[in-house]
């Protein structure tokens, strides 16, 4: 056996923090879960009364066939691809500061995944089609390639986010073994995978996310390619764009570094992992996230100023109505919340702060789900034929099952935070500051690591 250099005492709090949440169950906690729950269950009646009913309940109809459901699927695939991308490039690149914000990344990619998955079970009047698709779909419809696409992005980011929770898995096998229940015991030990910290181990692990960050980047922007394609491979004059594919990647990159923000500055608070998670991280991310604002500008520019030009067929009738007609209040919230405000609140030095970027994510997600809102629902409020513009509002259920849907998405991640630390510890622990402000070499995860080939 060989012998382990002892924690700092850095390490020592970064370690009683992380595993706190895994050890004690708060009142908080409790009362979170169970209203989530509640949440849920309202919307299974709600779900429930819609398969009963038909679509009739909702606010769409043959004029307006896709609502909020489709707008949140489009919300939810793009925050899933922050995770990925933002995980993927900062492995890639070994950015120094990514350690405490990978692991809040790649859980929102998964919790992300299934709500959107959700969104669109909600969105078909009959779910029990839904095997057809997979079996006897047609290749020539970009709805087919998006439910492929799906189920390999899920299927990947799974992958992605198991294999770096291995050696967490067995550092809290062997640190709490002992406080643990026996179900709790038997999952950190089948999931960890036998895993003891060998040179050997470390090298296929290394490997094995080398490869998924490759795989998972391309993947991730196929999907939201895809996705787009699903509106501009449409004949409807709002949404006749080629520049929708990387508009769509854009954009599912912006929201989705906002909720990782926003997830962070939760798990901070709740945690108190202030000395772990610092202004630093959120100062990048926000850079980051102004960054892709002033993309989006540059897309919506490039967008309205070639369709203002033209003005060709109805567009003219879309551009009043999004300008100064009935979606005007959606559009420029969206432009000067939801773009222009968060770019000016992370360029000011005043504001550069945690509460400052925290507010300018939560203006972008507002902003992003408006832009989502106004894809679908401005393409379809632009009449086909000389008919009176259709109006859309939706119902009880459809706000039901939006709620249902959000409190999914907090629940998966509440349950997961009981199931492994809310940030990478093994890496963290391989360098971490000492007292001093050194670095530490690097410790094995385990409180006796055994040479390779044991």
């Amino acid at each position: 056996m060989e012998t382990v250099r002892s924690l700092t005492p850095f390490q020592q709090r970064l370690q009683e923090r992380s595993l706190a949440p895994l050890q004690r169950t708060s009142k908080a906690y409790l009362a979170l879960i169970t209203v989530l729950v509640a949440v849920i269950a309202w919307g299974a009646f709600a779900y429930f009364t819609q398969a009963r009913d038909g679509l009739i309940v909702t606010g769409m109809r043959d004029r307006i066939s896709w609502g909020l459901y489709v707008a949140l699927f489009i919300f939810f695939i793009g925050a899933s691809m922050a995770g990925t991308f933002v995980s993927a490039i900062l492995r890639i690149t070994q950015a120094g500061w990514r350690k405490p914000v990978t692991r809040s990344a790649e859980m929102v990619t998964v919790a992300a995944l299934i709500v959107a998955a959700l969104f669109i079970t909600f969105d078909i009047g009959r779910p029990e089609r839904i095997p057809f698709i997979l079996l006897f779909g047609r290749w020539e419809s970009p709805l087919v390639w998006d439910v492929y696409g799906l189920s390999t992005y899920l299927v990947g980011s799974l992958i992605y986010l198991y294999a770096a929770l291995i050696p967490d898995l067995a550092y809290v096998r062997d640190r709490l073994n002992v406080s643990l229940s026996g179900l709790r015991r038997w999952f950190f030990a089948a999931f960890a995978l036998g895993w003891r910290g060998t040179p050997k181990q470390h090298r296929y692990l290394n490997i094995t996310l080398a490869l998924m960050m490759i795989l998972m980047v391309p993947v991730a922007v196929m999907m939201h390619t895809v996705t787009s394609w699903i509106f501009a491979m449409t004949l409807r004059e709002p949404w006749d764009s080629p520049l929708f594919g990387i508009y769509f990647v854009g954009g599912a990159i912006f929201s989705g570094l906002g909720i990782i923000i926003i997830l962070m500055a939760i798990l901070r608070k709740a945690q108190g992992l202030e000395e772990f998670i610092t202004e630093k991280h959120f100062r990048y991310l926000g850079y980051m996230m102004a960054a892709f604002a002033m993309i989006m500008l540059f897309f919506n520019a490039n967008e309205l100023v070639t369709h203002a030009y033209k003005l060709r067929g109805h567009i003219s009738l879309h551009l009043e109505e999004m300008f100064a007609g009935a979606l005007a209040p959606y559009f420029w919230t969206y432009f000067w919340g939801g773009l222009v405000l968060p770019v000016i609140i992370i360029a000011l030095p005043a504001t550069r702060n945690i509460p400052g970027i925290i507010a300018a994510a939560v203006l972008v997600n507002v902003g992003m789900f408006l832009e989502r809102y106004l894809i679908v629902i401005g393409g379809m409020h632009l009449p086909l034929n000389p008919y009176e513009i259709p109006t859309y509002t939706p119902t009880w259920v459809e706000w039901s099952l939006t709620a249902a849907g959000v409190a999914t998405f907090v629940l998966i991640i509440a349950l997961l935070l009981k199931l492994v630390p809310s940030v990478a510890m093994w890496e963290m622990l391989e360098e971490s500051p000492s007292e001093e402000g050194l670095s530490v070499p690097r410790v094995p995860v385990l409180a006796g690591a055994t040479k390779e080939g044991d």
